[in-house]
C-alpha cells in the first residue's frame, strides 16, 4: 500500500494507515488513541523521520562506553529555510568518534531539502557542508543581509560559519569573518543584533576547557564517580572555559568584543544553550545561559555595548532553595499570558526542571512546583521548547530527555540511558499538565535524546519537532491531531534592522487576549527553531492588531492581517506608532 505522507497527515484516523494492512489489532488501538487525542483537542505525535527520508544517524562517541565528556554532549539541529522557497528545511549537527569507524565514510552534519510533499532529500554534498568533527551547536542569521540565511555551527575545536550563496549552496568562511575562535569547545549559539545597528552579531557559549591527552579517565577521581560508580569526568573538576561575542563590522567579518562588552567578567561556568530575549522589555535585548553544574547566567544589555550578568539578582540563577543547578536547555515564552516573557531552564537528573516567572519589575520567581512541573527527578533534560501544540493561543512544553552515563543500565543506578519526551499542557491559568502518556509514540519512545527544534514544516499551522538523538537517526514528530483553533505566523523583514528581523517584539491582539514573543536565533539545546513565530489564536477567527516593536526602534501596528496563514511583514509598510531610533 502507497501513502502520500501530505495526505495521511491530515486525518488523526490516518496516524498508522499504513500498518492496518498487516498489523490491524496495532492499527486500532493506534486509531483509538489518536481518536481519543482529538476529542481531548490536544496532541499525538509519530515519528515519521524514516518515511520521511531523515535516515542518516547521529555519531557520537563510543555506544556502550563514554570514556570523555566530550563524547555525551551530542548535538542540535536546525530548521530553516535555506533556499526561500517558503518550506522550512532541517540541518542536524553531527559528531565523531574517538576512534575511526573502520570501512566507514566519516559522519557528517545533514542538511535535508524539504519536498513540499512530507519527505525530505539529503542535499549535504550538494551544498557544500558536508564537515566532520566534534560538532555541538547550531543558530541561524542572515549576517550580511542579502536575504538568504546563513549558519554558524560550533565545534569541540574550530567553528565554522557558513555563508548562504543564495544559490543552494554554503561557503566556510570562518576564518575570513574572523569567528573560527580559537579551538575551544564551543556550545550554544545565537545571531543578536545587541547594539540595534542593523546587522546581526554573535554570541557564543563554551563549556569546558578540555584537553583529549590530559582528561581523567573514568574513576580518576571524585568527580568521576557517580552514585559509588566510575564513570566519565566532568564537567566538575575541569576548567571551565569563557563566553565570547562578536561584533559585525558590516563588512563580512566580525570583532571580538568580549573583553570590551565585558562578557568575560562572568566567569567560573560551564555555558550550555543560548536563548535571547528583553526580559525587561527596554528595547534592548538580553542574553541568558543556562549552565551546567553552576549558575544560569543572565547578561543584562546596558544599552552601551557592554553587559551585566544580573541573573543571581534577578533570581534566574539558582532555585527556589538557592542551590545551582545542572542546566541543559532553555526556551522563552509567555506561559501565563501576562506580556512578560518568562524562561524554561531544563536540567540533569536527580532534579527538576525550572520555571522562571518574569515579575514584571527585573526579577524573576521560580514557580516550578505552582505551575506543576515538578513531577520528575528521573530524567535528564536537555532540548526544551514552548510550542502551542494544539493552538489554544496557550505556549506548551516539549522536552526532550536522555542521560549521560550509559552506565546506569547496566547497575540500576534509578535512571536509564534511554527516556521518553514529555509534552506539558498548558492550562491557560498558570499551570500545566503532563499529557506525556496520551500523547502518542513519538512523545512516549524512549531515546537519549539531546537538540531539539520546532517548526510549522507543512505551513499548515501544525508544529512539528526535529529531535537529535545520540547514535541514532534524528525524530521528525508530526502531530496527527488537526485542532480546530485558528493561528498565524510572523516572518519578519527588517529594512533598516537586520534582514531577519531578530529581536523584534510582536503582539498580537485576538479577542479579549494580548499574544506576546520576539524573533530570536538559537534557543532550546544548542539549536534553532523556524524564526517565523507562531500564535494559536484557539477559537478566533481574526485578530483586531498586531504590532511589531524593530529592532531599529520603530513601532509600528497592522491591521486586516489574515489567519490560518504565514504572513510576511516588512519594516516600514505598517502604520507608524512610534520611535525610530535607539
Amino acid at each position: 500500500m502507497r501513502l502520500r505522507l501530505a495526505e495521511c497527515r491530515h486525518f488523526a484516523a490516518c496516524v498508522l494507515l499504513c500498518a492496518n494492512a498487516c498489523f490491524p489489532d496495532a492499527h486500532a488501538e493506534s486509531e483509538q488513541h489518536a481518536a481519543e487525542a482529538q476529542r481531548k483537542n490536544v496532541a499525538y505525535f509519530v515519528d515519521e523521520a524514516q518515511k520521511a527520508g531523515l535516515n542518516a544517524p547521529n555519531t557520537f562517541g563510543g555506544v556502550d562506553t563514554k570514556k570523555f565528556i566530550i563524547e555525551t554532549t551530542g548535538t542540535g539541529v536546525a530548521i530553516f529555510d535555506y533556499d526561500n522557497d517558503g518550506w522550512p528545511d532541517i540541518f542536524v549537527v553531527n559528531g565523531t568518534t574517538l576512534d575511526p569507524l573502520p570501512g566507514k565514510k566519516p559522519p557528517t552534519n545533514h542538511l535535508y531539502h524539504n519536498n513540499h510533499d512530507g519527505t525530505f532529500t539529503d542535499v549535504t554534498e550538494k551544498a557544500g557542508l558536508a564537515h566532520t568533527g566534534w560538532g555541538q551547536g547550531v543558530c541561524v542569521g542572515d549576517y550580511d543581509n542579502d536575504g538568504n540565511e546563513d549558519l554558524f555551527v560550533t565545534y569541540y575545536g574550530k567553528n565554522v560559519l557558513y555563508r548562504n550563496n543564495g544559490n543552494g549552496t554554503f561557503s566556510d568562511e570562518s576564518d575570513r569573518a574572523g569567528v573560527a575562535g580559537n579551538g575551544a569547545w564551543s556550545t550554544g549559539c545565537a545571531f543578536v543584533d545587541y547594539d540595534r545597528d542593523g546587522k546581526l552579531d554573535l554570541f557564543v557559549s563554551t563549556y569546558v576547557d578540555f584537553d583529549l591527552k590530559t582528561a581523567p579517565g573514568p574513576g580518576e577521581r571524585a568527580s568521576c564517580m557517580w552514585k559509588g560508580v566510575p564513570v566519565m569526568c566532568g564537567p566538575r573538576g575541569l576548567p571551565w572555559s569563557r563566553n565570547v561575542l562578536y561584533h559585525n563590522r558590516g563588512d563580512g567579518t566580525f570583532e571580538d568584543v568580549t573583553v570590551k562588552a565585558h562578557i568575560d567578567r562572568t566567569n567560573g561556568h560551564y555555558g550550555f544553550s543560548v536563548s535571547t530575549m528583553d526580559f525587561d522589555d527596554d528595547g534592548w535585548p538580553d542574553i541568558y545561559v543556562a549552565c551546567d553544574s553552576t549558575p544560569s547566567i543572565l547578561y543584562h544589555n546596558n544599552r552601551d555595548g557592554t553587559f551585566t550578568d544580573v541573573a543571581v539578582v534577578a533570581g534566574a540563577a539558582f532555585n527556589e532553595d538557592g542551590k545551582e543547578q545542572a542546566g541543559m536547555g532553555s526556551t522563552i515564552g509567555d506561559y501565563n499570558g501576562d506580556g512578560r516573557l518568562d524562561i524554561f531552564k531544563t536540567n540533569f537528573s536527580d532534579d527538576t526542571a525550572t520555571l522562571y516567572r518574569n515579575n514584571g519589575d527585573g526579577t524573576f520567581d521560580d514557580v516550578t512546583f505552582a505551575a506543576g512541573l515538578g513531577l520528575y527527578t528521573k530524567y535528564l533534560g536537555w532540548g526544551t521548547m514552548f510550542v502551542d501544540v494544539d493552538n489554544d493561543g496557550w505556549p506548551d512544553l516539549l522536552l526532550v530527555n536522555g542521560h549521560v552515563y550509559p552506565e546506569v543500565d547496566k547497575q540500576h543506578l534509578g535512571s536509564d540511558y534511554r527516556e521518553p519526551r514529555i509534552l506539558y499542557h498548558n492550562k491557560g491559568n498558570g499551570t500545566f499538565e503532563d499529557i506525556s502518556a496520551d500523547a502518542g509514540p513519538g512523545i512516549t519512545a524512549a531515546k537519549s535524546g539531546r537538540g531539539l527544534a520546532v517548526g510549522d514544516l507543512w505551513n499548515d499551522g501544525r508544529m512539528s519537532a526535529v529531535v537529535s538523538n545520540m547514535n541514532a537517526p534524528v525524530s521528525l514528530l508530526v502531530n496527527q491531531v488537526r485542532s480546530g483553533n485558528h493561528w498565524i505566523a510572523i516572518r519578519t523583514t527588517g529594512s533598516k534592522s537586520n534582514r531577519d528581523g531578530i529581536g523584534a517584539r510582536i503582539r498580537v491582539r485576538a479577542g479579549d487576549r494580548i499574544l506576546v514573543d520576539e524573533v530570536r536565533s538559537g534557543s532550546s539545546y544548542d539549536s534553532s527553531n523556524d524564526m517565523r513565530v507562531h500564535f494559536g489564536l484557539g477559537g478566533n477567527a481574526r485578530v483586531e492588531w498586531l504590532e511589531v516593536r524593530w529592532p531599529s526602534g520603530l513601532t509600528e501596528k497592522f491591521s486586516n492581517v489574515r489567519v490560518d496563514a504565514v504572513q510576511t511583514l516588512k519594516e516600514g509598510s505598517g502604520t507608524a506608532l512610534h520611535g525610530s531610533g535607539h
